[in-house]
C-alpha cells in the first residue's frame, strides 16, 4: 500500500464519494485506511463506570482502492508512483505532475 498517515486523499467510491480528508490511520494487514470526516458510522456504546454510553459517530475504515491521493500541484486526484532520488532513496511521486509527496 502506498498511503501514509497525513496524506490528503479523495474518496472515489462508496457512500462518502467525493469527500476529501487526511488519512488518520493506515491498516496495512487489512489494506484499509481511515480518512477524517469520511465514512461516518453510528456506534452504540454501553455505559461503563468511567464513561457514559450513547450513540457515537466514528469514522470507519475504507478500502485503499476506494481512495486516491490529491496532487499538491494540480489539486486533482492522481495515482502514486515511485522513483529513486539523488541519494539512492526511494521516494513517492504523483503520476500527473511528477511532484514529490512528503
Amino acid at each position: 500500500m502506498n498511503f501514509k498517515v497525513g496524506d490528503k486523499v479523495v474518496v472515489i467510491a462508496g457512500s462518502s464519494k467525493g469527500k476529501e480528508g487526511k488519512i488518520t490511520k493506515v491498516l496495512r494487514k487489512e489494506n484499509k485506511v481511515i480518512v477524517e470526516g469520511c465514512n461516518i458510522i453510528k456506534k452504540h456504546k454501553k455505559p461503563t463506570q468511567n464513561e457514559t454510553g450513547g450513540i457515537l459517530e466514528i469514522e470507519a475504515p475504507i478500502h485503499a482502492s476506494n481512495v486516491m491521493i490529491i496532487d499538491p500541484k494540480t489539486k486533482k486526484r492522481t495515482r502514486i508512483g515511485h522513483t529513486i532520488d539523488k541519494n539512492n532513496k526511494k521516494i513517492r511521486i504523483t503520476k500527473k505532475s511528477n511532484e514529490k509527496i512528503d
